[in-house]
């Protein structure tokens, strides 16, 4: 069954989903966080099929989250390296974790735990406004049209229902 692309809907969440949605993409992401690089190393963290882990691995090349990178000539092998764009993943990463800490961990506790080096914390991802600090929630918070949203859609009702206008 061929899979729909949200590659061009006009929603973040959708672009984003449609490059990232599958579990092992996010998977061999946190890897990368974790300081996994080789090729073998993934296939053994993950217990991914190689051909499923190549096809993740390009992907997340191609689309500029991880660089390929040789570290051996003979035979040829490479390393994958978290790019900018990659490393900007975690914040996403992380705030998966903390969901899942929250709704899906057992009476034990949390699988892992996050400790930020600069204040010697263990610590957890919290969503703020950017703006003033506070906790940004469902139920203080509407979404807005922005300026990348299609111009043809903005007049219609169903739009107009869902998002602030103005």
């Amino acid at each position: 069954m061929k899979r729909t692309s949200f590659a061009n809907w006009p929603c973040s969440i959708a672009r984003s989903l449609d490059l990232l949605g599958d579990a092992w993409t996010s998977l061999v992401l946190r890897e990368a966080f974790y300081g996994v690089r080789r090729f073998d190393d993934f296939q053994q963290s993950l217990g991914i099929a190689r051909n499923t882990l190549t096809d993740r691995l390009r992907r997340l090349v191609e689309e500029g989250l991880l660089e390929r990178r040789p570290y051996q000539d003979e035979p040829r092998r490479h390393e994958y390296l978290l790019t900018e764009k990659g490393r900007d993943f975690f914040g996403v990463l992380a705030a998966l974790s903390r969901w899942g800490d929250r709704w899906l961990a057992g009476e034990e506790g949390a699988p892992i735990t996050f400790h930020h080096q600069t204040c010697g914390h263990d610590t957890h991802a919290e969503v703020v406004c950017a703006r003033c600090g506070e906790p940004l929630g469902a139920d203080d918070t509407r979404m807005r049209l922005g300026p990348g949203f299609p111009e043809r859609l903005k007049s219609r009702p169903d739009v107009r229902g869902r998002f602030l206008t103005s």
